[in-house]
């Protein structure tokens, strides 16, 4: 478990980044500011586990890390029922932190780069990606690529090259159309 610290002055101030990841202080401070984080007082402390192992009953958000192919198809599937379109931002290092934040505060999936560190340590690698997916998304995410799915629409992504027209796989997507 990890205790959560407020917003305060010295969180703002841009101190802990400035001459590392930004190379002013304005720089690191615009950084900081522009974080979407948990407000100090709504949580306590932030609790961390595979969603596999169970030791959570009922998180309130996921972290899902995947290839670019993986995370369009699954941003497809979120998409399938009750269209939106979505837009993630960047605030580069403490990505992940970000994503988490953001995916709280706008109750909607948060895509994001990870960052280096999740690179270094935690063994990400260079062709993934970052989702933090809210609690209320999960049947969307079993259901939209299932109906993908039958549209022939499914991952791994077929790639035609260059050398086999696209057409047969297009037409059996949208025969029905």
């Amino acid at each position: 478990m990890i205790g959560l610290h407020a917003r305060d002055k010295n969180f703002s101030s841009g101190n802990a980044f400035n001459g590392v990841w930004y190379g002013d202080l304005g720089s690191s401070a615009l950084h900081q500011r522009g974080m979407s984080c948990a407000s100090h007082g709504e949580y306590e402390a932030l609790v961390v586990s595979p969603l596999t192992s169970g030791r959570i009953d009922n998180p309130d958000i996921g972290l899902i890390y995947g290839t670019r192919g993986q995370m369009i198809t699954l941003m497809n599937g979120l998409q399938y029922r009750n269209y939106k379109k979505y837009t993630f931002t960047c605030v580069g290092e403490s990505s992940c932190a970000d994503s988490w934040g953001n995916g709280r505060k706008t109750g909607e999936p948060s895509l994001s780069i990870p960052r280096y560190v999740e690179r270094k340590c935690g063994g990400v690698q260079d062709d993934e990606l970052l989702m933090a997916l809210p609690a209320s998304y999960p049947p969307q995410v079993v259901h939209g690529p299932a109906g993908l799915s039958k549209n022939g629409l499914r991952y791994p992504i077929p790639n035609h090259r260059f050398d086999k027209s696209p057409l047969a796989s297009l037409s059996q997507s949208y025969a029905s159309r």
